[in-house]
């Protein structure tokens, strides 16, 4: 029996297949396949799949390949074997090889799929690679002719990209980027995966949908998949002719017109159709001027209540609207039968490969359903110049058009399908452009931000408080005492001194000054009746005023209350400050003071609180002996000016 399987031998490559494969194949069949590539090229061989039965050694179930063809060819090898992986090509020493598939009675094997190419495609693969058997970020390929089979699946579509379970060489017709007839080569760009691939139908191989992968992959062109005007409107009403129109008037009375300027795609509304329903039917596109056409993507009626489509056309070109030639494929001697919709909403794309170049573009329908009717996009670019248009001169053509359904061919499609490559000059600027820009961007921030915090900071330090040992309150607790207060802003009771310190005090004209430099203090003195404690006035004995000291201005310094120098703090729930008692002590001479004077302090409706020195008994109450002081005490001269005078 016939023993051939899938069988599609190219030019340049080709693939071949046992019968019923990949199912079990018959017992008792043969067949032989010869094949012949250009004049001083060779053939290579790829086997996608080898399942051969070897109960018996290779003598009744067996796979042969010879160099040459006929009576004189020479055995390359004979194989067989259930489930061998075959890592290696085999090559054959001219352009001419012969294989041969033999099958006697055995029990399982798939048979064998087998992919061919010249030797000039070293990154040859099969029909049954996979995306996923390749993990680098880009890689080039070539797929061999009649991968359009049904021997695996792909999900996805451009221009999303698909899924890494898909067949590569399939994918790669689905796309647009290679036919199935002549095969070719793909440059394929890996990325991560997305949560949902979509299906679609394009170049007669239906995608399905698919679930979340990993990773996916796209096709780089050169770019030449954009719109050519119908949809966007570019292509005016008049540049859209038919051949008839279908037209009816609805109840009330008015002409329902299905006319050619309704097929652009995904426009609202009926589409274009035809009033008659055979071959002889067209829609015609004027783009104008010439075009580089790489594919069509068409629609039916878009209307649920009108279940019209074409499900098969050809396509013709034109460069003046009077001569035409019907596409083919390269090297193909019969017209290409494009395969249109299935149902009367969904796209089907189409390729054209090699690419139309015209200016007339002519659909030509063949089977439809119920109606002919269709909205169409072409797809396409500027023609490259100094390229010659791609024509395939044929008569010009007949009304009469076979339909040749069942010899349907595929073209590519490549619409939005994958990435365009970009000059790697103008990626290595961009790469260093673009940093140099950003740090000197982040650098100029950094300088104006840094300059306006030193202004500010400037502008604080020349404030009299600005430094944090100033905001302290302990520092002003000591500096308070030395500082004298507001006179205007308080009642004050005078204080009586000597005549030698009014002279003094007058001579001056400045308040009381202390002098910290030694480490001893003068004696408070005692007299008159003060009402507050915000005046202070201490000397050492025998000096006056340093004047080389600068007298702060007295009302600078924030009021703070703070307690005599020489006072004991005052329960809670007495007074803040303590009066001062004036004591009558004129009857003390000023040449016997032989100790400091007594000092007792009385705040209103409490007793009298004295302060004692720890070395003193409690019956002699007395202030303490000023620090750094271990002399005896001072003259009497030195004294009068601190009794108070009666």
């Amino acid at each position: 029996g016939d023993g051939c399987g899938h069988t599609l031998l190219g030019p340049n490559s080709g693939t071949l297949s046992s019968i019923n494969y990949p199912q079990t194949y018959p017992n008792g069949t043969v067949c032989e396949w010869e094949i012949r590539v250009r004049p001083g090229e060779r053939v290579t061989f790829k086997f996608a799949d080898f399942d051969i039965e070897d109960s018996d050694s290779c003598h009744f179930n067996y796979l042969r390949i010879y160099n040459g063809i006929g009576p004189t060819r020479t055995e390359i090898g004979k194989y067989c074997g259930l489930g061998v992986q075959w890592d290696h090509l085999i090559g054959s020493a001219g352009n001419e090889v012969t294989v041969q598939f033999m099958s006697g009675t055995h029990v399982s094997g798939r048979g064998f799929l087998l992919s061919y190419s010249t030797t000039d495609h070293p990154d040859l693969i099969t029909c049954l690679d996979k995306g996923s058997h390749f993990t680098e970020p880009e890689f080039s390929k070539y797929c061999p002719a009649g991968c359009l089979t049904a021997f695996g699946e792909i999900s996805g579509t451009i221009p999303h990209g698909y899924r890494d379970s898909s067949l590569l060489c399939r994918a790669g017709i689905h796309a647009g980027v290679v036919s199935n007839v002549l095969g070719g080569q793909i440059n394929v760009v890996n990325s991560k995966g997305i949560p949902y691939y979509e299906g679609a139908l394009a170049n007669n191989v239906t995608s399905k949908v698919g679930p979340l992968s990993a990773s996916l992959f796209t096709f780089k062109t050169n770019g030449c998949y954009g719109t050519l005007g119908l949809e966007s409107g570019v292509v005016r009403n008049a540049q859209i002719t038919a051949s008839t129109v279908l037209q009816w008037d609805n109840l009330n009375g008015q002409p329902t017109v299905w006319g050619p300027e309704r097929a652009r795609l995904k426009k609202p509304g009926p589409s274009w159709a035809a009033l008659d329903t055979n071959e002889n039917q067209w829609l015609q596109v004027d783009l104008k001027k010439e075009k580089r056409i790489t594919g069509i993507t068409t629609t039916g009626s878009t209307m649920s209540d009108y279940y019209f489509y074409v499900s098969g056309y050809r396509v013709l070109y034109s460069e003046d609207g009077k001569n035409w030639n019907v596409f083919r494929e390269a090297n193909a001697d019969h017209d290409k039968i494009f395969q249109g919709n299935v149902n009367y909403i969904q796209e089907v794309r189409n390729n054209f490969i090699p690419p139309i170049e015209a200016r007339y573009i002519r659909i030509n329908p063949l089977q439809w359903h119920q109606k002919i009717a269709m909205k169409v996009e072409l797809l396409g670019c500027q023609p490259s110049l100094g390229r010659s248009p791609i024509h395939i001169p044929l008569p010009k053509i007949i009304t009469d058009f076979p339909l040749q359904l069942d010899k349907t061919t595929f073209t590519p499609d490549l619409r939005n399908t994958t990435v365009t490559p970009s000059g790697t000059k103008d990626v290595a600027l961009a790469a260093v452009l673009v940093p140099v820009l950003v740090m000197g961007l982040t650098a100029l921030i950094l300088v104006l931000v840094c300059a306006w915090h030193w202004r500010n900071r400037k502008k604080t330090a020349e404030g009299t408080y600005d430094l944090p040992y100033w905001d302290g309150p302990g520092w002003w607790k000591g500096m308070k005492q030395f500082l004298p207060a507001k006179g205007p802003e308080v009642e004050e009771s005078p204080v009586r001194y000597s005549s030698t310190e009014v002279s003094r005090l007058r001579a001056c004209d400045v308040g009381p000054l202390l002098q910290t430099a030694p480490a001893e203090y003068a004696q408070p003195l005692v007299g008159g009746v003060v009402g507050t404690l915000r005046q202070r006035s201490t000397f050492k004995p025998g000096e006056g005023v340093d004047p080389s000291y600068a007298d702060p201005d007295p009302y600078d310094a924030p009021l703070q209350e703070i307690y005599h120098a020489y006072a004991e703090p005052l329960p809670a729930s007495g007074a803040e400050y303590a009066t001062p008692i004036i004591m009558d002590i004129s009857s003390h001479l000023a040449g016997t003071v032989s100790q400091p004077p007594i000092s007792t302090f009385k705040s209103p409706g409490t007793t009298l609180l004295s302060r004692t020195d720890s070395s003193v008994s409690t019956g002699h109450v007395q202030y303490d002996t000023p620090k750094g002081t271990l002399s005896p005490a001072p003259a009497a001269e030195e004294l009068v000016y601190q009794v108070p005078q009666s």
